[in-house]
């Protein structure tokens, strides 16, 4: 397997797939990367050369991802929990954040149903 920003990539999909199983990368920015390191979307991992392997790498150690990404969200979210917005205190209650109906869903975010007292 290619290890890329500390991932391993699947080796038997398609170069634009894999990478985005790195936690930052979609597919529109997988494929800047490969556009920027003039590496064909169709090629397969287990047919990359080294020289295509490090000129992909040091394009995405430019793009904050993975951990540094992971830290940067989970700071926005204590910042807004500590100072005391609605969208901080939703986070906090497991509820919806973004204004979505609670009443009739929610279910994956408010948990299984709680019995009746």
């Amino acid at each position: 397997m290619a290890r890329i920003a500390g991932v391993d990539i699947p080796r038997e999909k398609r170069v634009v797939i894999s990478l985005t199983y790195i936690f930052g990368i979609g597919s529109t920015t997988a494929k800047k990367i490969l556009a920027e390191a003039n590496v064909s979307e169709d090629t397969r991992v287990k047919d990359l050369t080294n020289d295509e392997l490090d000129r992909i790498r040091e394009i995405i150690d430019k793009i904050r991802v993975e951990g540094d990404l992971r830290r940067e969200v989970s700071m926005n979210i204590k910042r807004l929990q500590d100072i005391g917005s609605l969208r901080g205190i939703r986070h906090r209650r497991n509820l919806p954040v973004r204004g979505q109906n609670t009443k009739n869903n929610a279910r994956t975010r408010k948990g299984p149903k709680k019995p009746i007292r």
